[in-house]
C-alpha cells in the first residue's frame, strides 16, 4: 500500500510524505530535484521563502506530467522584513501559482506580534491565496498561546522529529493531535545521518533484520507509526522509492516502536554529546526553559508593537 493522504482539520487533504526542497538545496536550483521526486511518486513538495528557490520549484511544477490537481505545494513565511500579504503573492509568482495548498510560518523568530501576524495568515486562507494555513518549529508553550485566539486554527506544524527528540516532543504531539492539528516531520533520518552509532541504531537494526528492509525505511517507518508526515529529501531517485517504499511496508510492532522510543530517550551517541554540550542529562529542563523563553519572546514582541 503507497502513502495515502491525512485530512486536515478543515477538510482538506494532505499527502503523508511530501519532498522538501530546503536543506542542502537552499539557494540553489533544484529544478531536476524536484522533477525527479515528482516522477518518482511524490505529488507534495514543500519549500519555503527562505529557502531561496521558489524560482526553480515552479519551473519543476510546471516542467511535471502531473496537473496542478494531482500536486501538494507548501511554501512559508521566512522573513519579518515583508508582510504576510507580500511575502506569499512573491511565493505564488515564483511558483507560478494562483493558489497554495499550504501555507506555513516558518519559525517563531519570524513573528512580530503573534496575534496580529496570525490574523495576517488567517486572512490568507480567507482571500483564497492558500487552501490551508499553519506553523513550522512551533512549541508547545507557543501553541497553546496561539489557541487562545485563533479564529481559524493551524492545520499542521512542521517540527524536526526524530527518535532522539521524540521524548521532548510527546506532549507537543499529544495536544496538537488533540486540537485536530498534524505534525509533520522533518530531518526524522538524523539518527543514521547526524547521530550514527547511538543506542537508537540497535533497536533500528534488529527491525530492518526482521523485516528484510534498510534502517532508514524502519526509521521512516517510525515516523509514521506516531501519526506524523515524512518531510525527506534526496538527490538519488534510488533513495527516493526507497522512501516511497516504507508506504507498503508491514508495520513496525508495538515493542520494535517501543523499544526505538526507549533508545531515542538516552539521547545520541555520547561522543556528540560531548562536542554539544547543550545536549546534557538536563535535556528536559532545558526544555522547559525553552519553551517558557518562547512565552517571553512573544510578550517582548507584543510589547515592541504596542
Amino acid at each position: 500500500m503507497a502513502f495515502g493522504s491525512v485530512t486536515l482539520n478543515d477538510g482538506n487533504k494532505m499527502p503523508t510524505i511530501a519532498f522538501g526542497s530546503g536543506s542542502k538545496w537552499k539557494g540553489h536550483d533544484v529544478t531536476d530535484y524536484v522533477v525527479q521526486a515528482i516522477e518518482t511518486g511524490f505529488s507534495h513538495i514543500d519549500t519555503a521563502q527562505a529557502y531561496q528557490n521558489q524560482d526553480s520549484v515552479g519551473q519543476a511544477i510546471r516542467e511535471s506530467a502531473l496537473d496542478r490537481s494531482d500536486l501538494f505545494i507548501t511554501t512559508k513565511w521566512s522573513f519579518k522584513q515583508k508582510s504576510v500579504h507580500e511575502s506569499v503573492q512573491e511565493s505564488l509568482t515564483f511558483l507560478g501559482l494562483k493558489q497554495l495548498d499550504l501555507y506555513l510560518i516558518h519559525f517563531p523568530g519570524v513573528l512580530t506580534n503573534l496575534e496580529q501576524d496570525w490574523r495576517e495568515i488567517e486572512k490568507v486562507k480567507e482571500d483564497g491565496l492558500t487552501k490551508s494555513i499553519g506553523v513550522s518549529n512551533w512549541t508547545l508553550p507557543l501553541m497553546q498561546e496561539l489557541l487562545k485566539f485563533a479564529k481559524i486554527k493551524p492545520a499542521v506544524n512542521q517540527i524536526r522529529f526524530h527518535p532522539y527528540n521524540y521524548a521532548e516532543n510527546k506532549d507537543l504531539l499529544e495536544y496538537t493531535a488533540k486540537h485536530g492539528i498534524v505534525t509533520e516531520g522533518y530531518g526524522s533520518l538524523s539518527s543514521i545521518t547526524s547521530f550514527p552509532g547511538g543506542p537508537v541504531d540497535e533497536p533500528v537494526q534488529a527491525a530492518a533484520d526482521r523485516l528484510g528492509v534498510t534502517p532508514t525505511q524502519v526509521i521512516l517507518s517510525w515516523v509514521k507509526s506516531k501519526g506524523v508526515v515524512i518531510v525527506t529529501t534526496s538527490s538519488s531517485a534510488e533513495h527516493l522509492k526507497e522512501y516511497l517504499a516504507v508506504g507498503g511496508l508491514p508495520p513496525l510492532t508495538a515493542e520494535e516502536i517501543a523499544a526505538i522510543d526507549e533508545a531515542g530517550a538516552k539521547g545520541p551517541p555520547a561522543a556528540w554529546r560531548v562536542r554539544n554540550p547543550l545536549i546534557t542529562a538536563a535535556r528536559s529542563s532545558l526544555l522547559a526553559a525553552a519553551g517558557a523563553a518562547a512565552i517571553i519572546m512573544w510578550g517582548l514582541y507584543t510589547w515592541h508593537c504596542q
